[in-house]
């Protein structure tokens, strides 16, 4: 069902009611709406950006903006309904007089939004310090949206294909300097507001990875990419879905956890407590190489057949063996599946064909470190240990996996399907 789901997300955008500033200003511009993995083709629209700032300032002010999208690139598709204070805007604003680019950010704040109606979705806010006189152009640029459902949050990215107009201009007298610059990273402390999808940080508004290792930070959330993995015969046409590598420091190690959608697929038949431990491996880059482990636990309760099934959280520890910026990617998984309790898993390997970084971090040389020694992920053919050995005992555990052949599963935007088990029709 994500998979349709994503393609709702042609990077629309609503009237929005916002405090008059001294001036607002209009303009016009063609963009390009790339949904996640697995949502559909790119789309392409045409959307009215209002932005408004004040018309006069002197240097060291920190005065506000807002982006106000008076016209969507698109309209809801017929799909799915929206549901109501489930979409947040996130978009960049282009500054003359090299002063980068300014963050804005809009609430969750929406109603329900039909199918095929217009969308609709908050204005997008930011604080920007004035660090220099002169004229100042706001010139609307990308922006992300980030529309949540019960099973998960999706977003998609918008960018302009062709000139965007001045949003408007602020003319900067000098004053009193100083201050911190504005840089084009944050402004004013404007974040994205917590977009999650079941505990994971979604796609799109963490732009670039997150850096440790100064100014005291201990947590280190990572950026959603969309990772595809190819499970040979096992799992035709593979898996795509958005991992999130995450870090906690801990004295000079980090403590990782990566995370993968969640509630995004249905059980096809009822699945037993302990069915289903995935893993993965980690690839360090950058200043450190070899890669760092993970595993989750197996699903703690019984899963209902046509219930949700996430992949539990993946957790790991890496020590550096190098000190620089060392990148993390999420690599080669692999997923034990246990129908009968106590008998040997089967063990679906998936490589992982295309990946990116999810986190930066800043790292210190420890004793004994980095990371494991890479490992081969081979696919093809699902191994199972000793499972041919089960005997009569587990024939019923055998019956029930052989029925999940061939249905399925959507994990993320992907498609998962358990299957052939031709080799064990002589055990049955």
């Amino acid at each position: 069902m994500s998979a349709a789901v994503v393609a709702l997300l042609l990077g629309g955008a609503g009237v929005a009611i916002a405090a008059s500033p001294a001036q607002a200003a209009e303009t016009t511009f063609k963009v390009k709406c790339v949904p996640p993995a697995g949502g559909g083709s790119p789309v392409e629209g045409e959307t009215t950006a209002k932005v408004t700032a004040p018309a006069t300032a002197k240097v060291g002010d920190e005065v506000d903006v807002v982006w106000e999208t008076v016209k969507p690139a698109s309209n809801n598709t017929d799909l799915m309904d929206i549901p109501k204070d489930s979409v947040q805007p996130t978009g960049w604003i282009a500054l003359g007089s090299g002063m980068g680019e300014l963050k804005v950010v809009g609430d969750k704040v929406n109603p329900p939004i039909p199918k095929k109606a217009p969308m609709q979705m908050s204005a997008m806010k930011g604080k920007l310090k004035l660090t220099k006189a002169g004229k100042i152009t706001l010139t609307p640029g990308k922006y992300d949206v980030a529309v949540t459902f019960s099973f998960g949050t999706f977003v998609t990215k918008c960018a302009p294909t062709g000139d965007v107009g001045v949003g408007a201009t602020i003319d900067v007298s000098p004053g009193s300097s100083g201050g911190t610059t504005n840089g084009g990273a944050t402004n004013g402390g404007a974040t994205n507001g917590g977009a999650t999808n079941g505990g994971t940080n979604n796609g799109g508004t963490n732009n670039g990875g997150a850096t440790g290792g100064s100014g005291g930070q201990t947590d280190f959330p990572g950026k959603p990419v969309d990772v595809k993995f190819d499970c040979g015969e096992t799992v035709p046409g593979g898996i795509t879905t958005p991992v999130t590598v995450s870090a906690r420091k801990n004295g000079g190690n980090f403590d990782l956890t990566v995370k993968t959608a969640k509630d995004a697929m249905k059980a096809p038949v009822p699945l037993p407590k302990g069915a289903l431990k995935p893993s993965m491996q980690i690839k360090l880059g950058g200043g450190d190489s070899g890669i760092v482990n993970v595993t989750g636990p197996a699903n703690a309760e019984a899963i209902a057949q046509g219930a949700g099934v996430s992949l539990s959280d993946m957790t790991g520890t890496y020590k550096p063996g190098k000190t620089g910026k060392v990148t993390l990617s999420p690599a080669d998984m692999s997923i034990d599946v246990t129908m009968v309790a106590g008998s040997a898993p089967l063990t679906v390997p998936c490589k992982a064909t295309s990946t990116g970084v999810s986190l930066e971090l800043d790292t210190t040389a420890q004793p004994g470190g980095s990371g494991s020694p890479a490992t081969t992920t081979t696919t093809g053919s699902a191994t199972s240990g000793n499972l041919a050995e089960t005997g009569a005992e587990d024939e019923g555990g055998i019956k029930a996996l052989a029925l999940v052949a061939g249905t399925v599963i959507l994990l993320g935007g992907a498609v998962f399907t358990f299957t052939p088990w031709r080799r064990l029709r002589g055990t049955r």
